[in-house]
């Protein structure tokens, strides 16, 4: 899970466009905390501050807490938006976060030990079908990211989501199949096995010698 933060804010007496606008003027981002059976809450929040969160990273998979006048409330960015040309951020939408609050929420995937996997090591190619998974999990327990381990990876492999270990409470949000997250596949570089083991022979024999 990622290392959660405290964000400052204003409450916001207006709504709408015209009150967004003056916020924007006023070097904040406007932002709506909703959910959790509770009325939303319009806030303004420093611009500088949403922007390094937003573009640093994990933005929509870290629990964040929002101090508005001393008055602290968990929340979980679920959507936000930025102006198309300039890329920086227009408004923010944030979901309470309670004791038993559940999400939906995209993670990515990491890849390890690609140096394990033999089909890799023969010139084949790892084809990502999935750089992120949507899971449904508790608020407060979101993997920062997945792992996928490639030792022992042939080529023709597919690694589906069954095969990757998932913390407790987190499930994929597909259900009906046991999707593929990434399949190793030949290309017109793949060597041999045989000429491989040969060279990696040679190689080792090599640095003995040595």
């Amino acid at each position: 899970m990622s290392e959660t933060y405290e964000l400052k804010a204003e409450a916001r007496e207006r709504v709408g466009k015209g009150s967004a606008r003056e916020v924007r003027r006023n070097g904040k981002v406007p932002a709506v905390i909703y959910g959790d059976k509770q009325p939303p809450l319009a806030i303004a929040l420093s611009y500088k501050d949403i922007f390094y969160k937003i573009h640093g990273g994990g933005f929509l998979t870290t629990v964040a807490t929002i101090d508005i006048d001393g008055k602290k409330i968990q929340v979980l960015p679920k959507d936000y938006q930025l102006d198309p040309v300039r890329d920086f951020p227009l408004h923010v939408d944030f979901l309470r976060v309670g004791k038993n609050t559940e999400v939906n929420v995209q993670v990515p995937v990491h890849f390890i030990n690609e140096e394990k996997s033999p089909g890799i090591k023969r010139g084949g190619v790892l084809n990502i079908v999935r750089h992120e998974v949507e899971f449904h999990c508790p608020a407060n327990a979101i993997p920062e990211f997945i792992t996928v381990d490639l030792a022992g990876a042939e080529i023709g492999d597919s690694i589906h989501i069954s095969a990757v270990k998932l913390p407790a409470g987190v499930k994929p949000v597909i259900t009906d199949r046991d999707f593929t997250i990434a399949t190793v596949a030949g290309s017109a570089a793949m060597k041999p096995a045989a000429e491989s083991e040969e060279a990696e022979a040679e190689e080792a024999e090599g640095s003995t010698e040595e």
